[in-house]
Protein backbone atom coordinates (compact mmCIF):
# COMPACT_ATOMS: atom_id res chain seq x y z
CA UNK A 1 0.00 0.00 0.00
CA UNK A 2 2.67 2.36 0.53
CA UNK A 3 3.62 2.81 -3.29
CA UNK A 4 0.01 4.15 -3.44
CA UNK A 5 -0.15 6.89 -0.91
CA UNK A 6 2.24 10.40 -1.24
CA UNK A 7 2.51 12.33 1.65
CA UNK A 8 4.32 15.72 1.97
CA UNK A 9 4.64 18.16 4.41
CA UNK A 10 4.84 22.11 3.90
CA UNK A 11 4.10 25.00 6.37
CA UNK A 12 2.01 28.38 5.70
CA UNK A 13 5.41 30.70 5.89
CA UNK A 14 8.32 30.51 4.74
CA UNK A 15 10.70 30.86 7.78
CA UNK A 16 12.16 27.40 7.78
CA UNK A 17 12.42 26.31 3.87
CA UNK A 18 15.54 24.10 2.78
CA UNK A 19 16.35 23.88 6.78
CA UNK A 20 16.14 19.88 8.41
CA UNK A 21 13.51 19.04 11.34
CA UNK A 22 14.32 20.06 14.53
CA UNK A 23 16.59 17.71 16.68
CA UNK A 24 14.12 16.92 18.94
CA UNK A 25 11.42 16.03 16.57
CA UNK A 26 13.97 14.01 14.44
CA UNK A 27 14.87 12.20 18.12
CA UNK A 28 11.23 11.51 18.99
CA UNK A 29 10.58 9.87 15.58
CA UNK A 30 14.05 7.90 15.66
CA UNK A 31 12.28 6.13 19.23
CA UNK A 32 9.06 5.41 17.27
CA UNK A 33 11.03 4.13 14.46
CA UNK A 34 10.68 7.02 11.86
CA UNK A 35 13.59 8.15 10.22
CA UNK A 36 12.89 11.72 9.22
CA UNK A 37 16.18 12.81 8.38
CA UNK A 38 15.30 13.69 4.90
CA UNK A 39 13.10 15.83 5.10
CA UNK A 40 13.48 19.44 4.42
CA UNK A 41 11.38 22.68 4.93
CA UNK A 42 9.06 23.77 1.75
CA UNK A 43 6.28 26.22 1.59
CA UNK A 44 2.51 25.17 1.02
CA UNK A 45 1.60 26.37 -2.76
CA UNK A 46 -1.62 26.53 -4.78
CA UNK A 47 -0.75 23.27 -7.01
CA UNK A 48 -0.44 21.61 -3.79
CA UNK A 49 -4.50 21.26 -3.87
CA UNK A 50 -4.68 20.22 -7.31
CA UNK A 51 -2.22 17.39 -6.68
CA UNK A 52 -3.61 15.90 -3.45
CA UNK A 53 -6.66 14.37 -2.42
CA UNK A 54 -6.24 16.15 1.29
CA UNK A 55 -4.79 18.60 2.83
CA UNK A 56 -4.38 18.92 6.10
CA UNK A 57 -3.88 21.67 8.39
CA UNK A 58 -2.35 21.44 12.28
CA UNK A 59 -4.21 24.68 13.63
CA UNK A 60 -6.93 27.23 12.58
CA UNK A 61 -4.34 29.50 11.90
CA UNK A 62 -2.66 27.29 9.44
CA UNK A 63 -5.96 26.41 7.99
CA UNK A 64 -7.00 30.32 7.72
CA UNK A 65 -3.67 30.80 5.70
CA UNK A 66 -4.47 27.55 3.36
CA UNK A 67 -7.33 28.80 2.52
CA UNK A 68 -6.19 32.21 1.43
CA UNK A 69 -4.37 29.79 -0.67
CA UNK A 70 -6.33 27.17 -2.02
CA UNK A 71 -7.85 27.47 -5.54
CA UNK A 72 -11.54 27.77 -6.03
CA UNK A 73 -13.64 23.92 -6.26
CA UNK A 74 -10.98 22.80 -4.05
CA UNK A 75 -11.77 23.60 -0.45
CA UNK A 76 -13.28 20.06 -0.21
CA UNK A 77 -9.67 18.84 0.56
CA UNK A 78 -8.90 21.76 3.05
CA UNK A 79 -9.18 20.26 6.69
CA UNK A 80 -7.77 20.52 10.19
CA UNK A 81 -5.41 16.92 10.97
CA UNK A 82 -7.24 16.48 14.29
CA UNK A 83 -10.67 15.76 12.52
CA UNK A 84 -8.91 12.30 12.12
CA UNK A 85 -8.74 11.69 15.95
CA UNK A 86 -12.08 12.67 17.03
CA UNK A 87 -11.13 10.21 20.50
CA UNK A 88 -9.01 12.63 21.84
CA UNK A 89 -11.52 15.57 21.53
CA UNK A 90 -8.55 17.94 20.19
CA UNK A 91 -8.91 20.41 17.79
CA UNK A 92 -5.53 21.46 17.34
CA UNK A 93 -1.82 20.36 17.57
CA UNK A 94 -0.26 22.27 19.48
CA UNK A 95 3.61 23.82 18.50
CA UNK A 96 5.87 21.25 20.33
CA UNK A 97 8.64 24.18 20.33
CA UNK A 98 8.33 25.61 23.45
CA UNK A 99 7.20 22.42 25.40
CA UNK A 100 10.55 20.39 25.51
CA UNK A 101 10.84 16.73 25.04
CA UNK A 102 7.52 16.07 26.64
CA UNK A 103 6.01 18.75 23.93
CA UNK A 104 7.13 16.68 20.96
CA UNK A 105 6.23 13.11 22.94
CA UNK A 106 2.66 14.66 23.38
CA UNK A 107 2.69 15.81 19.77
CA UNK A 108 3.94 12.68 18.18
CA UNK A 109 0.96 11.10 19.95
CA UNK A 110 -1.59 12.95 18.89
CA UNK A 111 0.21 12.68 15.04
CA UNK A 112 0.32 9.08 15.65
CA UNK A 113 -3.51 9.15 16.61
CA UNK A 114 -4.92 11.13 13.98
CA UNK A 115 -2.60 9.33 11.48
CA UNK A 116 -4.43 6.02 11.79
CA UNK A 117 -7.90 7.69 11.50
CA UNK A 118 -6.27 9.31 7.97
CA UNK A 119 -5.48 6.09 6.73
CA UNK A 120 -8.93 4.50 7.41
CA UNK A 121 -10.53 7.34 5.73
CA UNK A 122 -7.95 7.40 3.02
CA UNK A 123 -8.62 3.26 2.70
CA UNK A 124 -12.67 3.62 2.54
CA UNK A 125 -12.52 6.17 0.06
CA UNK A 126 -9.32 5.43 -2.36
CA UNK A 127 -8.73 2.20 -1.70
Amino acid sequence: MLDLIEIDSAGTHAYHTGEQPDRRASETAAERGIDISDLRARRARAEDFHHYDYVLAMDEDNHACLADLCPPGQEHKLRLFMEFAPELGIREVPDPYYGGQRGFDRVFDMVESASRGLLDDVSRRYL
